[in-house]
């Protein structure tokens, strides 16, 4: 398995986010000391194929095009599904930013401005997971925080829409549905899967069930199947709905005695996803052959966090962690 790897010193990965713009460009969220103080940084990052004769892009490695500072630690990112140099990051300090700038063109003219476009400040604590709408939803901003809320934001005002509250413990992860219109899911530490419906002004949930007997931290929806979605909990679990039976689980996957932190269904395959763990690890899982790991890739030596699958190329996968590197590959078991 090849594997292109870069490291930002001093900057610990939470998330990272491939363009759905350019195959080659991908976003990383981090924060200095583990995210427990200090400040973050958000890094633009090149993949070696990149052909621009512009950038002098070392074929060995990623290359980082630019780089933003914020006063806390970031903890996610999202790039806008309607503008390429468009993207926003959820933060330490309770605060989304949205920045701009985020292309080539911005980078080597140096025009990509240093600071966000606009800061939107309502959430009491950390922010720790942050989707833009797509298709129905696509002018707005999902953040979910360890206030125990979420909130929906219209990115072109200074005030949120709407305040979710349904959950009795910290909130870890929120994703709209890419084929419901208007439906979203969050998972918490008090071990529910909420769903919701963007458009309920009253902000309750739609259900709720316990997706965990501890700690729930991932979800994510199925590309394919638009009744299917997944869970993951500290539990080591990674368990599988269908909203059209949720008294309970569908299947369930074992990933190990540690937390599953993030989950990734993959845009090119019905039956395969990816899942970022505690135990250093990230595993490929394919459905269609059984509830074992198809792949164990353990090239990380800190908590795993990061998690993404590339759009516009099949099976390329990329995650980032604790230790400070970003990797970018294509699973064995998928080539």
């Amino acid at each position: 398995m090849q594997t292109q790897s870069h490291t930002t010193t001093d900057r610990h990965g939470y998330s990272l986010r491939f363009s759905p713009f350019e195959a080659n460009h991908m976003l990383l969220a981090t924060s200095q000391l583990y995210g427990l103080a200090g400040g973050g940084s958000l890094f633009l990052l090149a993949k070696n194929s990149t052909k621009d004769a512009q950038l002098s892009i070392n074929e060995q490695n990623i290359t980082e095009l630019c780089r933003l500072e914020w006063s806390d630690g970031l903890f996610d990112v999202a790039w806008c599904p309607y503008a390429a140099d468009i993207a926003a990051t959820a933060s330490g300090d309770g605060s989304l930013q949205i920045w701009s700038g985020l292309d080539v063109e911005s980078v080597v003219t140096e025009q990509t401005p240093k600071e966000p476009l606009i800061c939107l400040q309502e959430h009491k604590n950390e922010i720790y997971s942050l989707d833009w709408g797509e298709k129905w939803n696509y002018h707005t901003l999902l953040s979910a925080s360890w206030d125990c809320t979420l909130k929906l934001w219209d990115c072109n005002r200074q005030n949120s829409i709407t305040t979710f509250v349904g959950h009795n413990d910290l909130i870890y992860c929120a994703k709209y549905s890419p084929l419901i219109a208007n439906l979203f899911a969050s998972v918490s530490t008090d071990g529910h899967l909420n769903l919701w419906n963007s458009l309920d002004f009253a902000g309750k949930p739609l259900m709720s069930i316990e997706a965990h007997a501890s700690e729930a931290l991932s979800c994510d929806w199925s590309h394919f199947d638009r009744n299917v979605l997944l869970t993951g909990g500290s539990d080591g679990l990674i368990r599988g709905w269908d909203l059209r039976k949720m008294r309970t689980h569908i299947f369930e996957l074992y990933s190990g005695e540690f937390a599953v932190r993030r989950l990734a269904c993959s845009p090119h395959s019905a039956t395969v996803l990816a899942s970022a763990n505690y135990d250093f690890t990230t595993r490929i899982w394919d459905l269609a052959t059984g509830v074992s790991a198809q792949e164990v890739n353990a090239q990380h030596t800190e908590f795993v966090c990061g998690l993404d699958w590339n759009p516009q190329r099949a099976h390329e996968l990329a995650d980032c962690g604790w230790d400070s590197v970003v990797n970018v590959y294509t699973p064995k078991c998928l080539t």
